[in-house]
């Protein structure tokens, strides 16, 4: 899980933060003058004037994304030369994927890449001329703003109101994907919202939403995040992910080893797949590993966050404990298909 911190609500910002301000000013005072009434109306007409300018702006960057059986999809132009970033789970297919673009055109679109470790993937669409998104790389992002979730599963855009209800620090997914910050809100994900923008109130694309990496919580890919993935993608086509073919769960080392070690846990080998990486460099069930490349490894998370593309291909020394003694092994790591 990712660490949470907390942030103090600024206070108004750009014109939808300064509307709120004056809504509670206006209300407070509406309590004790009736005529006021008029003039809080007022401030709430152009609030929602202001969002819906901001919807209209940004829709010229959404576009429906038709890559499962069920219902289509969102999705975000990522360049003006017909690169489109959307969820990787709303793409169950290869081929026979279609993109509706923001001028109502529909269009064949080609993969480009995948990584479904961070629930991101890219498409290429024949067209040019497209409004790629304004992204929020400098993680503006406060708790307590105003945030607009916006999708296009079907021909015009669709949008919901909510507010960051929370924010951390990097995290790491259940398939080992890296999340540069954990971004939370209330805002409510309709059926098709997936691979659509979560957009603040100074109009930037804050991420992506996705509902296949948490549940029962709105998560919001960052901008930042996938802007290196994107990058990977486009020249890769892929982001490598290391792989040792094995399932494990913390345990707690002897006294004696804990006191050889300077460590208390350890990860201990409940299975190791037959020709794996792991089975080929020595290790077996029942196996404790309590470092692998000098990095402690005392639960899952910590081995999946060694397992990096960088790794893979490469032999790394690798501690474990068998049978009450510490050895010394050195695994190739292999790369997760």
């Amino acid at each position: 899980m990712p660490l949470i911190r907390e942030a103090v609500y600024p206070g108004a910002f750009f014109g939808l933060m300064k509307s709120l301000q004056s809504i509670v000013t206006w209300g407070r005072a509406a309590v004790n003058n009736k005529g006021d009434f008029q003039i809080m109306s007022d401030v709430l007409s152009q609030l929602s004037e202001e969002m819906a300018a901001a919807v209209e702006r940004a829709a010229a960057s959404l576009v429906r994304v038709e890559g499962r059986r069920r219902m289509p999809a969102s999705g975000i132009i990522h360049s003006a030369d017909g690169i489109i970033v959307t969820a990787n789970h709303v793409v169950e297919r290869d081929d026979n994927v279609r993109v509706g673009l923001p001028n109502g055109e529909t269009v064949s679109a080609q993969v480009v890449g995948r990584d479904p470790s961070t629930d991101i993937a890219l498409l290429r669409v024949n067209a040019s001329g497209l409004t790629p998104a304004n992204w929020d790389l400098d993680k503006a992002a406060r708790v307590g703003h105003l945030v607009l979730a916006l999708g296009r599963p079907e021909q015009t855009v669709q949008a919901t109101l909510g507010v960051v209800s929370a924010l951390g620090e990097g995290w790491r997914t259940a398939m080992g994907g890296v999340i540069d910050t954990y971004v939370q809100t209330d805002v409510t994900m309709y059926p098709g919202f997936s691979g659509g923008a979560l957009l603040s109130a100074s109009g930037y694309f804050v991420g992506l939403n996705s509902s296949a990496l948490a549940r029962g919580v709105s998560v919001t890919i960052p901008a930042v995040t996938i802007a290196r993935v994107a990058g990977t993608l486009l020249q890769h086509g892929r982001v490598k992910q290391g792989y040792l073919g094995v399932s494990a769960q913390p345990v707690r080392l002897s006294s004696a080893v804990a006191q050889q070690t300077n460590q208390e846990t350890g990860l201990m080998l409940l299975a190791v797949e037959d020709n794996s990486p792991a089975a080929n460099g020595g290790l077996a069930m029942g196996d404790t590993i309590i470092t692998m490349d000098g990095q402690s490894v005392r639960m899952m998370d910590d081995l999946m966050g060694l397992l990096t593309g960088d790794r893979v291909g490469k032999s790394v020394p690798v501690k474990i404990v068998r049978g009450g003694t510490v050895h010394d092994l050195n695994i190739t790591v292999g790369e997760r298909s």
